[in-house]
């Protein structure tokens, strides 16, 4: 099914790997739950690396990061509870470093990229891989926000099927908490793209979808306090 994906984005990659890596990373991102974190996200992902390939010292570290950095993605751990990000960051990272045939510090820059998505606004590095890692970690982090400039029917789209990966949670709950995560991109005295050249392109329809979403999941949020019916602009 995603045979194109394979062909044009593993192949390159598959050898840093061990056999069967692709079918346990396909399916992960095939799993039935998913609704955002699909293939469709890690390919948008690896189209927007190709177009700032130009920025990267290392695209073939990048490119294993974006596609192992979803790899684990559960809402809720089998009790019921929720289950928070940084778990399912983890289990990721440790997900590639089971199956990376990478050594050394080739195999801990992956890793380490796959990390800082627990926390893209504070996301530092400890150690200088290689020369420009710094910048590429930076790059790395700003296309996986990128979701966030992209036009608004699009946006909209894909706060839906965020949704649907939290089907077990209640509107009230949900809303609450991705006002609360929105909110924390506005608030940030930290940049939203590090990158010069990311920030160009895509700070201010970004903040611009931030600052509308959240208007109007607040308005969904009052009018569900109040016993209305939800109604969206």
């Amino acid at each position: 099914m995603n045979q194109h994906i394979k062909e044009r984005f593993w192949t390159p990659l598959e050898a840093s790997h061990q056999a069967g890596a692709w079918d346990i990373i396909d399916s992960c991102y095939s799993e039935t739950q998913r609704a955002y974190h699909t293939w469709a996200h890690i390919e948008a992902l690896l189209e927007r690396l190709g177009e700032f390939s130009d920025l990267c010292v290392r695209s073939d570290i990048l490119a294993m990061a974006i596609f192992w950095h979803d790899s684990v993605y559960r809402t809720q751990n089998t009790d019921g509870t929720p289950r928070q990000d940084w778990e399912n960051v983890y289990e990721s990272a440790e997900l590639f470093r089971h199956y990376t045939l990478l050594k050394g510090s080739d195999a801990d820059a992956v890793y380490d990229l796959i990390m800082a998505t627990a926390n893209h606004l504070d996301g530092r590095i400890e150690t200088h891989y290689y020369a420009g890692f710094a910048d590429d970690l930076d790059l790395f982090l700003d296309l996986d926000l990128s979701f966030l400039a992209v036009p608004w029917d699009e946006f909209l789209e894909g706060l839906a099927r965020i949704r649907l990966e939290f089907s077990s949670t209640t509107d009230a709950t949900f809303l609450s908490r991705q006002i609360h995560i929105l909110s924390n991109y506005i608030k940030s005295d930290k940049p939203l793209y590090r990158r010069i050249e990311t920030s160009e392109r895509w700070s201010a329809s970004a903040v611009n979808n931030l600052r509308r979403c959240i208007d109007e999941l607040q308005h969904i949020v009052a009018e569900l306090k109040s016993g209305q019916m939800p109604t969206t602009k």
